[in-house]
């Protein structure tokens, strides 16, 4: 499948989605959130695939915020639109998927570069990265998912006093807050992410489908978390990956999961 606004590569198990707007510091707009929904979804569907990773082309942005020139003029009902949609097909979306997404932060990720990287499930950031929420600045607030996700990963202090001053921080106070996992240098980001990813894939995909489950759970209304849990644990010993992990673990081999 061919995009105009981003760039897809599969390797060795690993979905690279490079969100392509240098001129536009990958500002997203309508076009571009599409053509992420259709390429998550992609590799969710595509059975090579066992990771996902996203980043932004240039040296300059992961994602420099939403494409302002598209809103500017909106109504309260097109404003409303706009946040539900762009959370239901790309932010909650990603969220969801049952494969995990890592983010790789390169340079500025504001406004909805930051929402995107806070649905990922987690994020390496580069040392030259800034992140930040300026919504406020616009007289607007965080509209893709911002004000729930920040304050789950950072905590309700330092996530108002973000959103409120609308300031950036780096990427060593990122990883003080616990906003991103790692720093490295830019040169080293994707290489890492692979190491990383590389970690990952000597992994059961299908238990760690059920982990992504249980974890996001926590954070749903109405869902008890721990129920989730055992409910995803109990079904674990029903799959071919549980026979093969613990047979593998007994005769003492690295383990081949079939997965799904």
């Amino acid at each position: 499948m061919s995009y105009n606004n981003i760039l897809v590569e599969e390797k060795n198990s690993i979905a690279t989605i490079t969100i392509n707007r240098p001129k536009k510091l990958n500002a997203l707009n309508r076009d571009t959130i599409q053509e992420l929904h259709e390429a998550f979804k992609a590799a969710e569907i595509n059975k090579n695939v066992k990771v996902i990773v996203v980043t932004g082309s240039g040296e300059k942005a992961f994602v420099a915020g939403a494409d302002i020139s598209e809103f500017a003029d909106y109504s309260v009902a097109e404003g409303t639109k706009l946040a539900a949609n762009g959370q239901s097909i790309l932010f909650d979306f990603v969220e969801n998927l049952s494969k995990p997404v890592i983010a790789a932060v390169n340079g500025f990720a504001l406004g909805g570069g930051l929402e995107l990287a806070m649905a990922c499930h987690f994020r390496v950031a580069s040392d030259n990265a800034k992140l930040g929420l300026p919504e406020v600045s616009l007289g607007l607030i965080p509209g893709y998912g911002g004000t729930q996700r920040l304050p789950q990963l950072i905590g309700k202090g330092r996530a108002m006093e973000m959103i409120m001053t609308a300031g950036m921080i780096d990427a060593n106070k990122a990883l003080t807050y616990g906003l991103v996992n790692q720093v490295t240098s830019q040169e080293e980001l994707l290489p890492l992410c692979e190491k990383i990813a590389g970690k990952i894939l000597n992994n059961s995909s299908v238990a760690i489908a059920s982990a992504i489950k249980a974890v996001n759970a926590n954070y749903k209304d109405g869902v008890n978390g721990f129920e989730v849990e055992i409910e995803q644990f109990g079904n674990s010993f029903g799959t071919p990956d549980f026979n093969e992990g613990t047979t593998a673990f007994l005769e003492k081999r690295k383990a081949d999961f079939p997965g799904e």
